[in-house]
């Protein structure tokens, strides 16, 4: 049975414009070129001011005048004209991302060296070796299936199948085998390993086996592995019947080892470059606070397209082509006033959120110093601004202010509060500055344990719990007390 009824809903709907602007708002200074760039290439109603007024020629946008404007509606009303036609045209210009920053943010090429990658390195070692067509896709099967630290992880039998389904080779257990060993010879040395056991003893044993420091390391890794990575240190010299001396000798060759060995291929060719979003200066005592240059790039509307809108309207509206091309045409001129809104609501957005966090960390940004940070959370800056916390969250997990003293992540200045003895709420970094310093001039051959930590801290009149030490500890990346222990 049908019927209908009348229901009312109150719901919440984002608009495009708003979800262009939040998109837009995550996105870094460093990948901003790039977005910008393909929003250009979609829409050719956008266009690049900088570029344009430089290189379009006087007579692709001559001053109107009445023939200039006979002769645009003349080519307007000829049959063979379409919008179609227009944008192919359009497609061949060389739209870029340019933006108007300081002098010290202009951009300069880097050289970067032409290199394999780790695969093709692999590769070409075993193409030198005069290997039967089947051992040679065998070979291939193992450098494809190592992962991205130089690792074999998967069953010898799974190789097998995949040789069996996808290359319609037969192999054996052994001829894998086989081929294994020899791909663990290839450089960097500890490929192909299953383990890390196995990737420490192919590097020991490339070395120098008659030096009795090199034998002895590799009877640790064999036999004293688990003792080695919990650090019981007086275990091995037992076993050994070594003193502390001689172990520290075979620890350091230990410690020389590359645990990871796909990373040293990699690494080389990667490049981390972080560009700051904003940058606070210092001018006697007054902070001041500016955007990154490239955060205000000079786009603006086709003129052409704006024209082309305008001749449209004033056309025969009863013709359905050209009531397509009315439409197509102002879709893309509302997409790209959009874009350029949407770009300008970001800058005043980040200005925004950055000004109220040097407000409020003012004394930090003048020295630097960790325990001059407050207790900041995004609510607190939420608040200032009269915006949403997803909104603070959304500026500070992804944007970048140089300072005299570093560059740092917007999120590494907020902080929850903890009351000291007499009760004053400072920020956890300032504690964790502490635990840092304390564990930096500890004595390695006894480190603090977290207790330890916990009462140094209540002497300094922070009452914190051996669980809250350890948590903090973990953050910054320290191991517990036994795995700091050195010879």
């Amino acid at each position: 049975m049908l019927k209908q009824t009348l229901q009312q809903k109150l719901l919440q709907k984002l608009s495009p414009q708003q979800i262009q602007f939040i998109k837009l708002l995550q996105v870094p200074t460093v990948s901003l070129d790039a977005r910008i760039k393909e929003e250009l290439e979609e829409n050719p109603a956008l266009e690049d001011g900088s570029l344009t007024n430089m290189s379009e020629p006087a007579e692709e946008y001559p001053d109107r005048d009445p023939d200039d404007t006979f002769e645009m509606e003349e080519r307007a009303t000829d049959d063979e004209f379409s919008v179609e036609e227009y944008i192919q045209e359009d497609d061949f210009n060389d739209y870029s991302s340019s933006y108007s920053g300081d002098d010290e943010d202009d951009r300069k090429e880097i050289p970067v060296a032409i290199q394999d990658s780790f695969y093709e390195n692999l590769r070409n070692q075993l193409d030198l070796l005069a290997l039967s067509d089947k051992l040679y896709q065998i070979g291939l099967q193992i450098i494809g299936s190592l992962d991205d630290d130089g690792y074999l992880r998967r069953p010898i039998h799974s190789l097998i199948d995949d040789l069996a389904f996808s290359q319609n080779v037969i192999a054996e257990e052994e001829d894998v085998l086989e081929i294994l060993q020899v791909v663990q010879e290839f450089d960097p040395a500890g490929v192909g390993a299953r383990d890390l056991q196995e990737c420490l003893l192919i590097q020991l044993r490339k070395k120098d086996t008659t030096n009795p420091i090199i034998q002895k390391a590799v009877i640790v890794i064999e036999k004293y592995l688990e003792e080695f990575i919990k650090k019981h240190y007086d275990k091995i010299e037992k076993q050994l019947g070594v003193d502390s001396v001689e172990l520290r000798e075979i620890f350091g060759e230990i410690l020389k080892l590359n645990p990871k060995p796909g990373d040293s291929g990699a690494v080389a060719g990667k490049q981390l470059h972080v560009i700051p979003d904003f940058h606070i200066s210092n001018n006697d005592g007054v902070l001041h606070l500016t955007l990154n240059g490239r955060n205000a790039p000079e786009l603006r509307v086709s003129r052409s397209y704006q024209e082309m809108f305008a001749h449209y309207e004033k056309a025969e509206k009863n013709d359905k082509k050209m009531k397509d091309a009315v439409q197509f045409v102002k879709q893309k001129l509302d997409s790209a006033k959009w874009f350029i809104d949407a770009i300008k609501q970001r800058q005043q957005t980040l200005l925004k959120t950055m000004n109220a966090i040097m407000e409020y960390q003012y004394d930090y940004f003048l020295k630097g110093d960790d325990r001059l940070l407050k207790p900041m959370i995004l609510k607190d800056i939420a608040e200032r601004i009269e915006m949403d916390i997803s909104t603070v969250s959304r500026v500070a997990n992804s944007k970048y202010v140089q300072t005299e003293f570093g560059t740092f992540l917007l999120k590494s200045f907020f902080s929850e509060a903890i009351q000291t003895d007499s009760g004053e709420e400072v920020s956890n970094k300032e504690v964790k500055k502490i635990l840092e310093e304390c564990i930096a001039n500890e004595d390695k051959r006894k480190p603090l344990a977290d207790e330890k930590l916990t009462d140094i801290l209540k002497e300094k009149g922070y009452s914190i719990a051996r669980r809250t030490v350890a948590k903090y500890r973990e953050a910054m990346n320290i191991p517990v007390a036994r795995l700091r222990k050195e010879l």
